[in-house]
């Protein structure tokens, strides 16, 4: 089972990294994250490059090896680039504004749903029927858009909710007479 993992990552510039024992540290220019190192990967930085390489010849370390480098390659484009989630409200009076930091959703009920940010995420409404999630968190940016989505889904007979914007939703046909 010899399957050494050898997975290197470039360091994008403008991005700070600092490595100890048990955690890993990015800053950059929308923001910092980190995320504890487990102990079965190292990681070895050269220059403008992180190496990660398991530290045993296991299953389990080899995951560990390629999943701590897909969340750092994420945290360094989070930190320099950012991500974001675009979502769209289709239904008759359907609506999103912006209060402050918060976004208040008019979405068929009695009463306006209001969604507070969480830290390091922002909202941005460019027309009352979209609405961007943006961060720098890829977990948390797509957590809050899915939270978001929750509040009213589509349905499949007449489409009406908040979808992704790439989403495309299955109609089904109504009753017949």
């Amino acid at each position: 089972m010899s399957r050494v993992g050898n997975y290197p990552i470039d360091v994008p510039k403008g991005v700070e990294v600092t490595l100890d024992a048990a955690q890993l540290r990015v800053k950059g220019s929308k923001g910092s994250l980190s995320v504890a190192v487990d102990e079965a990967v190292e990681i070895k930085r050269e220059e403008d490059r992180l190496r990660f390489t398991a530290r045993r010849d296991d299953q389990h370390a080899q995951a560990m090896a390629g999943t701590l480098r897909a969340l750092v390659n994420n945290m360094l484009k989070g930190v320099s680039q950012g991500f974001s989630k675009k979502l769209e409200l289709q239904g008759v009076g359907y609506r999103a504004s912006l209060k402050g930091t918060d976004l208040e959703l008019a979405v068929g009920y009695s009463h306006t749903v209001t969604i507070t940010p969480r830290t390091g995420v922002s909202f941005e409404v460019p027309i009352p029927t979209q609405i961007i999630v943006k961060g720098t968190d890829k977990q948390v940016v797509g957590q809050t858009a899915a939270e978001i989505r929750k509040v009213r889904p589509p349905e499949p007979y007449k489409g009406k909710g908040i979808r992704y914007r790439d989403e495309q939703v299955r109609r089904k046909v109504g009753k017949r007479a």
